[in-house]
């Protein structure tokens, strides 16, 4: 690998430059209507093998089984909160152990919202989580966190068709509260949880997905400058980006930008057939009957307003970062 990249390289935007070697994320799946019914197939038949009722949350690895927390014998707090977490479809078992153990309040509000979230309650998962994050976990309840929920995978929708599962993280409520709050008509609150998140291609997605559903489509195009097309989810953002090319006008960029998508043969085929559309709708915006750059019509680029950065709600992130993302420092254990 080179020391550096040459100075004609593409700059690669900070948004998607995740440097972590482990992330909460696994492999993308782009849905149809025949996947997401398999997927569903698949999802209860392994619920059956596993002896889980179908409806509960997701574990990766199976189900933990409780033991000593941080080398302290579970309490009746903790035994309740694990039943109902991993055996329970119903959120308001979860909700009863909130009101029961104020002290694991924030924690059973979340694993509440990120519940009713894979049920696709999302007006309630919102409510939920929101409430979660805002309130503070003893220590035992953070402990226990720390130990036996990293398997619980939550499948988020970071763009439509576009689901990425996600370990339990920072990442994984957001995500699922910002797609949450889009199902529900508040799209500038969803962008607005997105920030201060660490930089992935899932947020990513998410983020410009946002941004062009609000017609913010000069910061799609900048963000998403240099972008090339090494997986299913950064084509699934090309696809955005081509897209928002097109609004502004910039027919060259959006027609090279679906080409790239088109370029790598292992990209799924809903994503190569979505930009075969694009590409065809984009000849009639041209007004042109070939792709071939010399065809393109020369346009001067629009001047585009400078587009004020959304203000960052750092207070939930911090909340969640004092909580569970160092609630490790300082443990006996």
């Amino acid at each position: 690998m080179s020391a550096g990249p040459a100075e004609s390289a593409p700059q690669y935007p900070v948004l998607y430059r995740d440097t972590r070697d482990l992330t909460p994320f696994r492999r993308a799946l782009i849905r149809t209507s025949v996947r997401g019914l398999t997927g569903g197939v698949r999802r209860l038949a392994a619920d059956a093998m596993a002896g889980r009722a179908p409806g509960t949350l997701p574990v990766e690895g199976g189900v933990p089984r409780l033991g000593k927390v941080s080398g302290r014998m579970p309490g009746k707090a903790a035994k309740a909160v694990h039943s109902a977490t991993f055996n329970s479809t119903d959120p308001d078992r979860l909700i009863g152990l909130a009101r029961a153990y104020p002290g694991w309040s924030g924690l059973c509000y979340l694993m509440a919202g990120l519940l009713a979230y894979s049920h696709g309650g999302y007006l309630r998962a919102s409510e939920l989580l929101q409430r979660g994050l805002s309130i503070r976990n003893d220590d035992d309840a953070n402990r226990y966190a720390a130990e036996y929920l990293p398997g619980v995978l939550t499948r988020v929708e970071v763009a439509e068709r576009v689901e990425v599962p996600v370990l339990f993280s920072e990442e994984a409520v957001f995500l699922a509260l910002s797609h949450s709050l889009r199902e529900t008509g508040q799209a500038e609150a969803a962008l607005a949880a997105l920030a201060g998140l660490p930089p992935s291609l899932p947020m990513a997605v998410a983020r410009c997905s946002l941004e062009a559903a609000l017609g913010r489509h000069a910061d799609v195009a900048a963000d998403t400058d240099g972008l090339l097309n090494g997986d299913d989810l950064s084509a699934a953002l090309l696809l955005v980006r081509a897209r928002s090319l097109r609004r502004l006008g910039e027919y060259r960029a959006a027609g090279a930008t679906l080409q790239e998508v088109l370029r790598r043969r292992k990209t799924d085929f809903t994503l190569r057939s979505d930009a075969l559309t694009d590409r065809a709708l984009l000849l009639l915006d041209a007004g042109r009957k070939s792709l071939h750059p010399r065809d393109w019509q020369h346009r001067k680029p629009a001047e585009l307003e400078t587009v004020k950065a959304i203000r960052k709600d750092a207070e939930m992130h911090e909340l969640w970062d004092r909580e569970y993302g160092r609630a490790a420092d300082g443990d006996d254990g």
